[in-house]
């Protein structure tokens, strides 16, 4: 890939990709933010002023082939990282949308890329541990791929999968897959498993908080995701892969000890529902993604909560955020 061109990233205003808009930046890089039509609000929760100022957007619908042709044409680029995505709870309510924006907005990707005719030499793409078979009651809570996922939201992302793997075989455009677990930090703010993020920002601003679920997950933090993202970009890997992405195995105990760490006055105020447990596989091993990048070390674990919860302060102190509401909770 050359290094000369610019990363699309779509899905810019989300969580992901509002931090992967900014590790990009850090690097030096060019990059066009393309989403729909939006206050991007998150960008402004992860970038400073001289970052906003220069930053370029694209406004677009993934879903339009056209669109996204245009944007890989008019702004040179060389790489795409594609995060643009319905979740869980949007494709419940809405499985024909979820289905056209992450299935059909996958391949447009993939085929705006193909026709490019090589300029695009790498797509790196968020698949979801949600992609896995969906983990029944009582049953191990194994990583497995025999069965079928417990969400639509899961579906797309497998299917995704499967995109990559032909766009390689058919047409040599080369890519990388990675699947997130529960990402938290500021910026998650929607989706299933936002809730530990919303719970971090609750004792930051001093409010109780109620976690609808419990179990063990495997956390990741959104700078560290936004790293591994943009390094995907930049490898030379060739192929079509797909990769876990490592984290901390946490307990819900574990995490509200955590935030009760970083907000001793949140002590007995973060609650959680012991009972439920996600459909999910609990952790995953990312240990062939080190054969795809050079990662970072992260760090450990009580310092991302109470960096998180550091920076909800300071969002909070500057109004860009908001105590979350009785209805929250």
């Amino acid at each position: 890939m050359s290094a000369s061109g610019a990363i699309l990233v779509t899905g810019a205003h989300g969580c992901i990709g509002a931090w992967v808009v900014r590790e990009v930046l850090e690097r030096g890089r060019d990059v066009i933010a393309f989403d729909l039509p939006g206050d991007g609000h998150r960008l402004r929760l992860v970038l400073d002023e001289d970052q906003l100022a220069g930053l370029r957007i694209v406004e677009g619908d993934i879903t339009d082939l056209p669109a996204v042709e245009r944007v890989l044409e008019a702004h040179d680029v060389t790489a795409v990282i594609h995060l643009a995505a319905l979740q869980v709870p949007f494709c419940r309510a809405d499985p024909p949308l979820g289905g056209l924006v992450n299935v059909v907005g996958t391949i447009n990707v993939f085929e705006a890329a193909h026709r490019s005719s090589g300029r695009v030499g790498k797509v790196v793409y968020a698949s979801s541990i949600a992609a896995y078979d969906a983990i029944e009651a009582g049953a191990p809570a194994a990583a497995r791929m025999v069965g079928l996922p417990s969400t639509i939201y899961g579906v797309t992302k497998r299917a995704n999968e499967g995109t990559a793997h032909v766009y390689w075989l058919d047409h040599g455009v080369a890519s990388i897959g990675l699947r997130p677990h529960t990402v938290f930090g500021p910026g998650r703010d929607q989706g299933l498993t936002s809730s530990p993020t919303v719970a971090m920002l609750a004792a930051a601003a001093g409010v109780p908080h109620h976690i609808p679920y419990g179990g063990r997950a495997q956390l990741q933090y959104a700078p560290e995701v936004a790293r591994a993202f943009v390094a995907a970009a930049e490898s030379a890997h060739r192929g079509a892969s797909v990769h876990n992405l490592a984290g901390h195995v946490v307990s819900m105990e574990e995490i509200v000890a955590s935030i009760e760490r970083a907000a001793p006055s949140a002590a007995g105020t973060i609650t959680y529902d012991a009972d439920t447990i996600l459909p999910f596989p609990e952790e995953v091993d990312a240990g062939s993604l080190d054969e795809v990048i050079d990662r970072v070390p992260g760090v450990p674990f009580d310092q991302a909560v109470g960096d998180a919860v550091e920076r909800f302060r300071d969002l909070l102190a500057r109004g860009l955020v908001r105590a979350p509401a009785a209805a929250d909770r």
